[in-house]
């Protein structure tokens, strides 16, 4: 069993066995199909450890798409995009404009330019920069929850902010991070965004000379949705396997020249795909 596989199923016996339902709350999603409010069962406060000198952490329950996972971080932190057009999957058409944008939110706020000590930058070369000129910074961080864009954004973001933080072992410098995520859905997004943030952290210790190490993935409302619990009840039969290979193309020491055929995928063995999750909007 991968340990990202028994991070997944204790968290989703915990919530089907002690969470709060929210049927008695007044909540803001719903089934797009129906206009039906879309209620969860959920445990606030979840934090998950990965050390990815163990193992990558992609859960094997079913597959998870790595090089769109990996696309979509690379729209994000790389592109610095808010438009769709620019992504290969679709995971936010329902939320894009005529124009393909999703206005003030996520690439738009990760290639704001802000003065830093005098010069423009960005939160991506801000930190790209910090790593290579104080590493041992404690300050050291991405935070996409940006207030004056929220009005303007057509969603806000769930994993907002990335805070980074370099440890010495053995003489080498290993890069730790901490996701925070605001909400998440852990049928639809857990395994999707456990895998971003770790190639995400490989790639950004890779152009750094570092080791990738910790991630710890933190979780305010880790939830079930309510249309989801049969498909998360067969998923807790399903066997386990071991956890894949996920390497980098060594070669690659610039952030930007990353692209998604630059990630090597090997032994990647799952269950069976669920497919047409429904997403509550």
């Amino acid at each position: 069993m991968s340990i990202a596989d028994k991070l997944f199923k204790e968290t989703c016996r915990d919530i089907l066995e002690n969470g709060t339902d929210t049927r008695n709350q007044e909540i803001r999603p719903v089934w797009p199909d129906t206009g039906e409010k879309a209620y969860t069962i959920k445990q606030f406060g979840v934090v998950h450890r990965y050390d990815l000198r163990e193992e990558f952490p992609a859960i094997t329950l079913r597959r998870i798409a790595l090089k769109s996972a990996m696309d979509e971080v690379l729209w994000i932190y790389q592109k610095k995009s808010n438009n769709i057009h620019d992504l290969h999957s679709h995971i936010w058409d329902e939320w894009a404009d005529e124009t393909g944008s999703i206005g003030t939110a996520y690439g738009y706020t990760i290639g704001q330019k802000f003065k830093y000590r005098g010069e423009d930058t960005d939160q991506m070369d801000y930190v790209l920069k910090q790593l290579k000129e104080t590493p041992f910074s404690r300050r050291i961080m991405t935070n996409m929850y940006q207030y004056a864009n929220l009005a303007t954004g057509a969603l806000d973001p769930c994993c907002y902010s990335v805070t980074y933080n370099v440890t010495v072992e053995e003489g080498k410098n290993v890069l730790n991070a901490i996701v925070n995520q605001r909400s998440q859905d852990m049928l639809a997004a857990n395994g999707w965004n456990v895998a971003q943030y770790a190639i995400l952290l490989m790639m950004i210790a890779q152009v750094n000379d570092m080791i990738p190490g910790q991630l710890i993935h933190v979780i305010a409302d880790c939830h079930i949705y309510d249309r989801h619990v049969p498909m998360i009840e067969e998923l807790l039969t399903r066997e386990e396997h071991p956890a894949p290979a996920v390497s980098l193309n060594p070669e690659v020491k610039d952030f930007y020249a990353f692209t998604t055929d630059d990630l090597i995928v090997e032994n990647y063995v799952t269950g069976e795909q669920i497919k047409n999750i429904p997403v509550a909007v």
